[in-house]
């Protein structure tokens, strides 16, 4: 899990839609590609809630976990960002993540409000 994001194998198979596809000789992973598991779980992180499950698992303080948050962060370059429903929330948490600090506050159930709040507000005024 310690790829590069400059080496990220996102095919360059676009679909309809513009997504990546999988190529024949790409793995999937039941069914998906590795991107696209990658970006259903880099979106979860937008949820403050999931974050504190996460951090109630000790999953934040896996060093292994922290070097694939590292890893996501190919999700701030553009061509990857244009793939994201929500991208300020998932950047931000993204970005929060980054941070020990941080990864420690999230089981704070103050922390996980006041984050709960500022994502739906941001969300409020996006529309």
């Amino acid at each position: 899990m310690a790829d590069s994001a400059a080496t990220h194998p996102v095919s360059a198979a676009l679909s309809s839609t513009g997504a990546p596809i999988a190529t024949r000789k790409e793995q999937l992973y039941g069914g998906f590609t590795r991107f696209e598991l990658e970006l259903e779980f880099v979106q979860a992180l937008a949820n403050p809630y999931y974050l504190n499950h996460l951090a109630s698992q000790k999953l934040l303080q896996d060093q292994s976990f922290i070097e694939y948050l590292r890893y996501l962060q190919y999700f701030t370059q553009p061509e990857y960002t244009r793939y994201l429903i929500y991208p300020g929330p998932t950047l931000k948490a993204l970005e929060l993540l980054q941070q020990e600090k941080f990864r420690r506050d999230i089981l704070s159930p103050d922390t996980v409000a006041r984050l709960a709040e500022q994502t739906l507000l941001a969300s409020i005024k996006t529309r």
